[in-house]
């Protein structure tokens, strides 16, 4: 028997939640919501007695699967491996197809945050590329060049 019904979103924690939303909304996802979260509700799922946080959760401009952003207020965040690599194991990545790569990679860039390699094209279908957002995260970026 399946189980899942549909993709609803991917959580990343992140310390500092308006620098991270502004580099969403700065790609172009648009913020949903914006809530405070603590009690039994959070402390069961999360595992983590005492919890609160903060979040923020974005949609993309086809209303489809959400990115949730979260910032511990309570307990401390842990530091994760911001220089990680598409290796390492975890969250390899969140993608989103844009409009067009190099415009993007260049807002990134005036933003302050750069390419990982380079932008590459792949069997003349997609343009693609991998920027390193805030707080380490890897964010890919596809443009499709041809019709699938």
């Amino acid at each position: 028997m399946a189980h899942v019904r549909r993709f609803d979103h991917v959580g990343i924690t992140v310390a500092d939640l308006d620098a991270a939303t502004a580099f969403f909304v700065a790609l172009g996802l648009e913020v949903e919501g914006r809530t405070v979260l603590e009690g039994e509700f959070v402390d069961t799922v999360c595992g983590i007695p005492g919890a609160r946080t903060e979040m923020v959760m974005l949609r993309p401009p086809d209303d489809g699967s959400r990115l949730e952003l979260s910032r511990f207020v309570r307990p401390d965040f842990v530091p994760g491996s911001p220089d990680a690599m598409s290796n390492e194991l975890g969250l390899r990545n969140v993608s989103f197809e844009v409009d067009d790569v190099r415009a993007a990679v260049d807002q990134a860039a005036a933003d302050g945050y750069g390419l990982i390699g380079g932008i590459g094209e792949y069997e003349g279908a997609w343009r693609m590329a991998q920027i390193r957002g805030p707080e380490g995260i890897i964010v890919g970026l596809a443009e499709r060049i041809s019709p699938g």
